[in-house]
């Protein structure tokens, strides 16, 4: 079969606390057949956190947000679109009561995503003889859109930005501008299979030539200076 292939990891059992999720998401992709060389696999980010134990109980939720904030750039109540200190710009700061270990607790964003992506593709390399891209995955709403759409929040094994300055268009204009967040739209095809409430926290993507390199997912947050809405 040609083109791109977006397949749900399934079978990946409830993440908890120090759990080995590279060893999950390895026997997900042994019953999935594997890997070969070019495929992505995008993680949630919430399953990441939980075995890396970001979570806790949290009496005050609006002050944990405000804690995991490096700054507060819009608040509304309890409504707070935050800077979390990776640089994203998030609703509360990443911190999320949905899916957790149990009532009053709350799910953090992991300390480095890029890391937990690059400690994920190793031990897939390992096991398969195949480095997948690896990509962490998080919903984020959008200014000036309805709905939520997944982001990458780390990444390992590949750019993030597909980056056309300079090539030309079919009429020969040279683009000046154009840079493609070809690791967000991929987290974004992703979520098309995985699951909130269906329990699939994993995905294999197939058949996409993403762009060669090692970057960070940081790459993909605005520039102080090209920031139009500090």
């Amino acid at each position: 079969m040609t083109g791109v292939q977006v397949l749900p990891l399934e079978g990946i059992p409830e993440v908890r606390p120090g759990d080995d999720l590279a060893a999950m998401l390895t026997d997900a992709l042994g019953r999935a057949g594997g890997l070969v060389e070019g495929d992505v696999v995008v993680v949630a980010q919430k399953v990441v956190s939980k075995a890396e134990g970001r979570v806790e109980q949290a009496d005050d939720y609006v002050e944990v947000i405000l804690r995991e904030a490096r700054s507060v750039r819009r608040r509304r109540d309890d409504l707070i679109i935050a800077e979390t200190e990776h640089g994203f710009v998030c609703a509360s700061a990443g911190v999320d009561r949905s899916n957790t270990p149990d009532d009053g607790w709350v799910v953090l964003l992991p300390r480095d995503p890029d890391a937990s992506a690059a400690a994920i593709r190793e031990r897939l390399a390992e096991r398969f003889g195949q480095a997948p891209a690896v990509i962490v995955s998080d919903s984020f709403g959008r200014a000036w859109r309805q709905g939520t759409t997944d982001v990458a929040l780390g990444v390992a094994g590949m750019r993030p930005l597909l980056d056309l300055r300079g090539t030309r268009d079919g009429r020969g204009y040279e683009l000046q501008t154009t840079m493609i967040a070809v690791a967000d739209e991929l987290a974004s095809a992703a979520e098309l299979v995985l699951g909130k409430a269906s329990g699939v926290p994993a995905a294999l993507i197939r058949g996409y030539r993403v762009p060669a390199g090692d970057g960070s997912a940081r790459e993909l947050v605005m520039p102080p200076e090209r920031d139009l809405f500090p």
